[in-house]
C-alpha cells in the first residue's frame, strides 16, 4: 500500500493508504531539490549579489547604529545560518558599527531566551544586543504616517532611530499575504498591535486576492511593502527551506525585488495541482509551526483548496502550546453558530477588527468547507470547544472520518495526502 510521512512536531508520522483509496500525495519539488551547495555557501552567495542594492557591507559604512530584524520563535527560519553572514558583511564595511538585533514577534507572546538560544546559539545570544519586540509596548512604539489603506502605520521606535534597517527572514507560501517574509519583517514583525489588527481586517482577509501564492492585487501585500518603504528597510537576506528546514535557495538585496526574485523560484517548485477528494490529510509542517492550534489554521488551508465540499480535512499538528491565541478560542468557545460569526466579522469595521479576528474567520471559512478531525496532544475539550472532532492517531482520524461520510452515503471515500500544507501552493 502506498505510503506517506507527515511531519509532527520533531517526530514523522507514517500512514499507509489502501491502494483503492489513495488520491495521491502532493508535494513541492523542493524535496527532491538538490541544490548543489552547502546552505552557508548559499547564503554568502545572496549576500554577495544582491538584487536591486549595493553589498551589505557598503551599505553599513557610516552607519552608527544598525538595526537587524529576526524572526521569532514560531518560523523556522535557519538564522544560525543567515545571522553570522550578515554579521560578518556589515562588520566587514563598518567594525565598530552598534548593532541590535530586533525580534519580530508581531502580536505572538514574548521569545523566550531558551528559543533564542535554539534559533541563534548561544554565541551570539551572549555576545550581542537583543531587543523583544512588544505591540502594544506605547513607550517604545512610533506613528509613521497613513497605511494606502488608510490605517496608522505605527512600528517600534528601534527601527524608526536606526541609522540603517535590515532584515533576514525566509519564503514560504502564506495564507492571507501570498508568501512570507521580505516586507512581512514590518507588518506584521515590528508593527504596533493596532497597525496589524487594521492590515488583517475582514475586508481584506475576505478578498478574493488574499490567498496563498497571491501578490497582484493582493490588498494585504499593499500595505505591507508599503510599510516596509516607509520604515525604510533597506536590505533583506531571505531563504527558502526545504521540509528538514535547509536552505536550498536564496535572495539579497531590495525588500521588494529580492523578495520577488525569491518568490518566483517558491513558485516554480512548490506549485501544485488540486485532486478533489473525500479526505485529506494536511500538517503545518511539524516544528515549530505546530506548536498550537491558531497556527495550524495554515495548514488547513492547503487541505481546504482540494477537500471536496462537506467532505473531511484530518489535520496533524502537535499542539503542545494549547490554542495559541485566548480570543482565537474564546471566538469559537462561545459561539457555536459559524454562519452568524461569519456575519459578525464581515460587518466588523476595519478600525474594530479584533484580536485574532483575521485567524478566526478564515478558521470559520474552513470549517464551514469541511469537518476538521484534529490529531494532537491538545486536550480534547479545547479541540471540541474550537468546533473540531478530537483524535490521537491518523488511524483513529480515518475511522472518524469514514464514519461521517458513511452517514453521507459515501464509502471508502478517497484519501489525500499533504505532507506540509505550508510549503505548498494547491491550484
Amino acid at each position: 500500500m502506498p505510503k506517506a510521512v507527515f511531519p509532527y512536531g520533531r517526530e514523522k508520522l507514517v500512514y499507509e493508504i489502501e491502494e483503492g483509496r489513495y488520491a495521491g500525495v502532493l508535494v513541492s519539488e523542493m524535496e527532491g531539490y538538490d541544490p548543489g551547495k552547502t546552505q552557508e555557501q548559499l547564503v554568502r552567495e545572496a549576500l554577495e549579489n544582491p538584487v536591486g542594492t549595493p553589498r551589505l557591507c557598503e551599505l553599513a559604512k557610516g552607519k552608527a547604529k544598525i538595526v537587524i530584524i529576526a524572526s521569532d520563535h514560531t518560523r523556522p527560519v535557519p538564522s544560525r545560518v543567515i545571522i553570522p553572514l550578515m554579521l560578518e558583511e556589515i562588520r566587514k564595511g563598518n567594525p565598530d558599527a552598534d548593532i541590535t538585533f530586533l525580534i519580530a514577534t508581531g502580536c505572538h507572546r514574548e521569545t523566550r531566551v531558551e528559543e533564542l538560544v535554539e534559533k541563534f546559539g548561544e554565541e551570539i545570544v551572549e555576545h550581542e544586543k537583543i531587543v523583544i519586540h512588544d505591540c502594544d509596548d506605547e513607550d517604545n512604539l512610533v506613528s509613521v504616517g497613513r497605511l494606502p489603506s488608510g490605517g496608522e502605520l505605527v512600528i517600534n521606535r528601534l527601527a524608526v532611530e536606526a541609522d540603517l534597517l535590515v532584515a533576514e527572514g525566509f519564503i514560504e507560501p502564506h495564507f492571507f499575504a501570498g508568501f512570507s517574509g521580505g516586507r512581512k519583517s514590518v507588518l506584521p514583525g515590528i508593527a504596533s498591535r493596532k497597525t496589524v489588527m487594521y492590515n488583517h481586517n475582514a475586508g481584506f482577509i475576505n478578498h478574493p486576492r488574499a490567498r496563498t501564492g497571491i501578490i497582484e492585487g493582493n490588498p494585504i501585500h499593499e500595505d505591507m511593502i508599503f510599510a516596509a518603504r516607509k520604515a525604510k528597510l533597506a536590505f533583506i537576506c531571505n531563504v527558502v527551506i526545504n521540509s528538514e528546514k535547509k536552505v536550498i535557495y536564496g535572495v539579497a538585496g531590495d525588500v521588494d525585488e529580492a523578495h520577488g526574485k525569491g518568490r518566483a523560484f517558491l513558485r516554480s517548485m512548490c506549485g501544485v495541482k488540486a485532486v478533489p477528494s473525500d479526505i485529506v490529510i494536511t500538517t503545518n509542517g511539524g516544528y515549530p509551526l505546530d506548536q498550537n492550534i491558531y497556527q495550524a489554521v495554515k495548514g488547513m488551508t492547503a487541505a481546504e483548496a482540494t477537500v471536496k465540499q462537506g467532505g473531511v480535512t484530518i489535520m496533524l499538528a502537535r499542539s503542545n502550546d494549547g490554542h495559541g491565541g485566548k480570543v482565537f478560542h474564546e471566538t469559537f468557545r462561545d459561539q457555536k453558530d459559524l454562519g452568524k460569526m461569519m456575519e459578525d466579522f464581515l460587518a466588523t469595521p476595519s478600525e474594530e477588527t479584533i484580536v485574532d479576528q483575521w485567524q478566526s474567520q478564515i478558521f470559520a471559512r474552513v470549517l464551514m468547507h469541511s469537518h476538521v478531525i484534529y490529531v494532537s496532544e491538545a486536550e480534547d475539550e479545547l479541540v471540541e470547544e474550537l468546533h473540531m472532532i478530537p483524535a490521537h492517531s491518523i488511524e483513529e482520524a480515518v475511522r472518524a472520518a469514514d464514519q461521517i461520510l458513511e452517514e453521507k452515503g459515501i464509502c471508502h471515500g478517497t484519501i489525500l495526502g499533504i505532507p506540509d500544507g505550508v510549503s505548498v501552493i494547491v491550484e
